[in-house]
């Protein structure tokens, strides 16, 4: 196995030009350990956001590593491991800690419970797009909101990889997704991804009629859609004043899981009590084996039969397009993921 692989580095804070790539020894896998050739990237907006270092922990600077998701092939294992083997086409996601661990290069090495079998019937492609989109949407929705077949579920920022994921796990389970965009040529794209109503909410400084006037349509249309009696599920990845108006259209004894803060304002409180808010983060499920089982195994399944189907944006070829990526996340018009392809 090669000594060194080029990897993704970066020595500051700052926008996509902060990025390097850079030789790094990759040591043999020691025990527990597995080395894998990595095939395919998959990008995720906590990647831009720890570069910037606005993410829920820091990077290790300098030389901080980056990223959460890649897929390739097992080249060497270490000794104990018993599930894996060389050859094996492989995903990696749980447990991953960016700075140290990030798998934004050739070739990585890490242990055995942060890596998974990729379905021999999924290319690399689809699997570096599927293991955090997946496993978000699937502990949020089915083991903290308790979603069900039936229930209405509104997905704000659905366009994104997450996004995208869980109109899927709710379409699996029977459930009926309410897609939230901000541009309506955003809405065949979501419609096609799984969506069974797509609200457009506009563009921020469009004209509309206050900073959370696109929640309020959002939810006079939740209302429609329900006869009135709301949505089961609010999966909202944006927080801020919008989340009032969403929160408010949720049925009684609804649930409202916030997985991200893409607006830093504050996010208040409606008055439609009882329901409950729940803050997800993917990594409190995924760090231990129960979860990491149970998440893998609803995503394997989605994967090998062909329910799931990764949404990818753009693929990008070349470990030196990186920086290109970033921006190309960070411009927010596409559907689906950012892939970049060695």
């Amino acid at each position: 196995m090669p000594t060194t692989a080029r990897t993704v580095l970066f020595h500051e804070l700052g926008g996509p030009e902060v990025l390097r790539i850079e030789d790094v020894t990759v040591p043999e896998p020691g025990p527990g350990q597995v080395a894998l050739r990595v095939e395919a990237l998959g990008l995720n907006r906590a990647e831009a956001l720890f570069r910037a270092g606005t993410y829920y922990y820091q990077p290790t600077l300098p030389a901080s590593r980056l990223g959460y998701e890649a897929s390739g092939v097992v080249e060497a294992v270490g000794e104990g491991v018993t599930e894996l083997a060389v050859g094996d086409p492989v995903m990696t996601g749980p447990g991953i800690e960016m700075g140290t661990q990030g798998v934004h290069a050739e070739r990585v090495v890490l242990p055995e419970t942060a890596v998974l079998r990729r379905p021999a019937s999924v290319d690399a492609v689809s699997g570096a797009a599927a293991w955090l989109t997946y496993t978000t949407a699937y502990g949020a929705l089915l083991e903290t909101a308790g979603l069900r077949p039936g229930d209405h579920v509104v997905v704000t920022g659905a366009s994104s990889g997450v996004g995208t994921a869980a109109l899927q796990v709710a379409r699996r389970i029977g459930a009926i997704p309410v897609a939230t965009t901000r541009t309506a040529r955003k809405r065949q794209g979501l419609l096609d991804a799984g969506a069974a109503h797509v609200v457009v909410t506009g563009e921020p400084g469009d004209g509309a009629d206050g900073p959370d006037a696109g929640a309020q349509a959002v939810a006079r249309e939740v209302r429609r859609l329900t006869g009135g009696r709301g949505a089961e599920v609010l999966f909202d990845a944006i927080g801020g004043p919008a989340f009032r108006p969403l929160a408010g259209a949720l049925a009684p004894g609804g649930h409202a899981v916030l997985y991200g803060w893409l607006d830093p304002r504050p996010a208040e409180v409606p008055w439609n009590w009882p329901f409950t808010i729940h803050t997800y983060a993917n990594m409190a499920l995924t760090s231990t084996p129960e979860g990491r089982r149970r998440s893998s195994a609803f995503l394997g399944a989605g994967l090998a039969d062909g329910g799931f189907r990764p949404v990818v944006a753009e693929v990008l070829d070349g470990l030196d397009t990186i920086r290109d990526a970033h921006r190309l996340l960070e411009e927010n018009r596409h559907t689906g993921k950012v892939v970049v392809r060695l």
